[in-house]
């Protein structure tokens, strides 16, 4: 932005990378997915860069809502000054954060989720998909996002993508409305799993290898994590695999 500003130039959308997708080196892929379809699709784009931080949202869901405060004002004063009207997110938390806890700080933004902005593209016809590509016929389930399916009613966006794969999507037995964490949000991924007999992501990934899919499409870096290792832990990496709606539609456009 700070670039583009210097240029005289006023970038459409502002892509909020995240901290998964700056630093997490899987995560960095699915960033990499969504930068390719807006180079492809001609979307006018531009990144903070050094000047992001975090949204807060993990400070603030495990209880700092101080810290999430400071960080928040912190980003929307940075947001504001470049005069920002639209953020595309590829994080669920970054993207619940951006869009409802911000505007009561003072930091008021048009707010899409990666799926959504690319289901916008190819309705406009910017971005064709090949049939499907490697993925036409396949069978492919979806994990609903806590933040975006419960927390924002977005549940179609991304099963509209991966229909238009031509592929077959099939439901876990807990989705949507009924979707179950993958166990990673309020903070959880950063720290040690509490007593019990079972961790939530071993769960949801008994819930995946049930469709018999041998897709599981993400819309969430954290999800992602936490559905790649439940497949680990059931040692069925050969079988299926865990993978970012964005990244699914690149790879089938051949971007």
């Amino acid at each position: 932005m700070a670039e583009c500003l210097a240029a005289g130039e006023a970038p459409e959308v502002l892509f909020w990378v995240g901290c998964a997708g700056s630093f997490d080196d899987r995560a960095k892929k699915i960033t990499k997915a969504i930068a390719r379809i807006l180079q492809h699709c001609n979307v006018s784009f531009a990144i903070l860069g050094q000047e992001e931080s975090c949204t807060g949202d993990p400070a603030k869901r495990a209880g700092n809502e101080f810290l999430f405060q400071m960080m928040a004002m912190q980003n929307i004063q940075v947001l504001n000054g470049y005069e920002v009207k639209k953020i595309v997110t590829g994080c669920p938390h970054c993207f619940n954060t951006l869009k409802n806890e911000y505007p009561a700080l003072g930091g008021t933004y048009e707010v899409v989720h990666h799926t959504q902005l690319i289901n916008e593209l190819i309705a406009e016809g910017r971005i064709t998909l090949q049939g499907g590509g490697a993925y036409k016929g396949k069978r492919i389930t979806f994990h609903d996002p806590c933040y975006l399916g419960r927390g924002n009613g977005e549940y179609e966006a991304p099963r509209t993508l991966i229909e238009k794969l031509d592929a077959e999507l099939v439901e876990m037995k807990r989705s949507k409305a009924h979707g179950l964490c993958c166990g990673a949000g309020g903070a959880q991924m950063f720290k040690e799993a509490e007593p019990g007999d079972k961790e939530v992501n071993v769960e949801r990934a008994e819930d995946a290898l049930e469709t018999n899919a041998t897709v599981i499409a993400a819309g969430c870096p954290f999800c992602n994590t936490m559905m790649t290792d439940g497949v680990k832990h059931f040692e069925k990496e050969n079988d299926i695999v865990v993978k970012d709606v964005a990244e699914l539609i690149a790879e089938a456009a051949d971007l």
